[in-house]
Formats: structure tokens, C-alpha cells, sequence
């Protein structure tokens, strides 16, 4: 019989943690686009459930103009008042600003060190402490929780799943050898 993680063992009927669970939790992610989603999506699951932001996915990713890094970044207060008008979405001013400000701090960490993801693996690998002092001085809105369930979710900290989940060894093989620390 195949083990899988106690959260999928205690929401058999759940497709959508379900499907993201063996789909995407843990898997590591390549473009900062895909990076930005996540962390946006991590951000608005904030004191809610996470199945709520599932349910809610596409929907951002339509309001969000797919998590364009470079689109996102240059929303003004139109782009604002159509977010906050719009009912697929969590319509929380602080959790909006956010991600546009988020956007803008992305762009200048491409500048700098070329890409998101070129800066999340120069800083690999950290304890979820010092990712957490990190990401509170690099973004907004980026407490302990967020930051931990952000790098748990895209690979950079262990504990997505457990060792006897099969999803753990797909996992692993795709990280890349130095991010197996």
C-alpha cells in the first residue's frame, strides 16, 4: 500500500490539495514567474485556508496577468481598484500592495543578481530563520510562516513531505545535486 503524507491521509476527498500535493508542493520551480506566483499566493493565504487560495488559483492568475514579474511591478492605482473589485480573488488592499510592491523588489533583484531564482540559490542554503530575516528585509508582508511555506513549497527547505510519500523520491530526483543539502 503507498503511504502518503498525514495531511493527504486526512482529506481523501480533497482533489484540489490533493492534485496540488503530488503536482506541485515541494517541486522546485524554474522561472521567476512561477516563483512570484507562489509567493503571491502564499501571501493571500494568509489567515485563511489554503484550499480557499486552490479554489481560487486560476482566478489570480488571471487578475495577476499570469504573475507577470514585469507587468505586476508596474500596476497603478486602476490596476489596484480592479483588484480590489474583483470577487475570484482575496480582496485585501495590504495583500494587493503587496504583491505589486513584491513585483517592484523582484525586478530589482533581476538587476542585480540576474534572475529571483539566481538570488534564492545564491542564498541556499539558510536556516528558515535566516530566510526569514532575508525575506523580511528584501519583500513586504513576508512573516515566518509565509517565508517557511514559500520555500517549502518551491524546494529550498526541507518538509513538504514525508520520507515514505512517494512524491518525496519524484521530488528528489528532480532537485538539482547542490540543492539536496
Amino acid at each position: 500500500m503507498t503511504t502518503y503524507c498525514d495531511y493527504c491521509n486526512t482529506h481523501p476527498e480533497d482533489t484540489f490539495n490533493r492534485n496540488y500535493h503530488d503536482t506541485q508542493y515541494g517541486y522546485p520551480l524554474k522561472s521567476d514567474d512561477e516563483l512570484f506566483e507562489r509567493l503571491i499566493l502564499e501571501i493571500n493565504q494568509a489567515g485563511l485556508s489554503w484550499i480557499t487560495i486552490l479554489k481560487k488559483a486560476e482566478n489570480f492568475r488571471k487578475a495577476y496577468h499570469s504573475f507577470s514579474v514585469a507587468k505586476v511591478a508596474k500596476y497603478k492605482a486602476k490596476d489596484r481598484a480592479r483588484l480590489l473589485k474583483n470577487a475570484g480573488i482575496i480582496r485585501n488592499r495590504l495583500k494587493i500592495d503587496a504583491a505589486i510592491e513584491n513585483a517592484q523588489r523582484i525586478l530589482e533583484l533581476q538587476k542585480e543578481h540576474g534572475s529571483f531564482k539566481k538570488w534564492l540559490d545564491k542564498n541556499h542554503p539558510l536556516s528558515k530563520e535566516e530566510w526569514t530575516r532575508l525575506f523580511k528585509k528584501t519583500f513586504v508582508f513576508t512573516g515566518g510562516e509565509i517565508v517557511n511555506e514559500f520555500l517549502m513549497s518551491t524546494g529550498y527547505l526541507p518538509g513538504a513531505h514525508q520520507r515514505d510519500c512517494p512524491i518525496f523520491n519524484k521530488i528528489a530526483a528532480k532537485k538539482p545535486a547542490w540543492m539536496k543539502v
